[in-house]
């Protein structure tokens, strides 16, 4: 099975004032291809610090990390970006769209960076992206114009469009009420079940529960490491709920 992410005795360093805060304290992790891995801990655990790390965003103090087989721990902050752009997709709890813009062309974004791709298929990519997520009668609206679950359904599509190895989802889910987030999560394990590897940060034991994996951390540390065991189906807990009354 092909390795998308080896970390090895990563670790990471903060200075604050004349105080060195070790985030990361040699930790060790792998994720293949097609898993779909939750990241829990306290807040300080480390975990944000590591998804960073993951996300090429911050680069580690010490240790190795191998990406998709790229060693892109020593990288420079440029390099990191470029190879954020053609290998990434982020999700976040904020859905970071832009305001003024519609569906389509927030979508699109991370293909202006790439050179080799026209205007048309930059077009045709974020279709499809978009009808991927269910969101194919929406693609001229604007953020204001969505709910909390279709901004989170443009952000999904935005993190899908570069075709990356790894989406990571920092508290997707930190914003929305319990039908939405089942929807969104029911998306993910879709999206999973078709191959695609996810990193997800979250602190909610339920939706940890309908990712295959979860990787605890707690003062720089992995303390814990397991597979889920009974992983919930987010479709069937959809159904599951009480119909809303107007």
């Amino acid at each position: 099975m092909k390795t998308i992410i080896d970390i090895a005795t990563l670790k990471k360093d903060y200075h604050v004032g004349e105080v060195t805060v070790h985030a990361l304290r040699g930790v060790d992790l792998k994720i293949n291809e097609g898993e779909f891995v939750a990241i829990m801990g306290a807040s300080g655990s480390g975990k944000s610090t590591m998804l960073n790390i993951i996300g090429c965003l911050d680069r580690p103090t010490d240790g190795t990390y191998l990406l998709d087989g790229v060693n892109v721990a020593g990288m420079s902050k440029n390099e990191r970006a470029e190879i954020r752009n053609l290998k990434i997709g982020f999700v976040f709890q904020s859905y970071n769209l832009l305001s003024r813009t519609s569906a389509l062309e927030n979508v699109e974004l991370p293909l202006m960076y790439n050179r080799m791709i026209t205007t048309k298929e930059r077009r045709e990519r974020a279709i499809a992206a978009l009808e991927a997520v269910g969101l194919a009668d929406r693609m001229d609206h604007m953020p204001n114009q969505l709910s909390g679950g279709q901004q989170q359904r443009v952000a999904i599509a935005r993190s899908l469009v570069n075709d990356p190895v790894v989406i990571l989802a920092d508290e997707a889910t930190g914003n929305l009420d319990t039908r939405t987030s089942y929807e969104i999560m029911s998306l993910f394990q879709e999206l999973n079940s078709n191959g695609k590897t996810i990193v997800f940060v979250t602190h909610e034991p339920d939706i940890a529960k309908c990712m295959t994996r979860s990787v605890v951390f707690r003062d720089g540390h992995i303390i814990r490491e397991e597979d889920v065991k009974s992983r919930l189906n987010a479709a069937e807990m959809l159904r599951a709920l009480p119909v809303e009354q107007d």
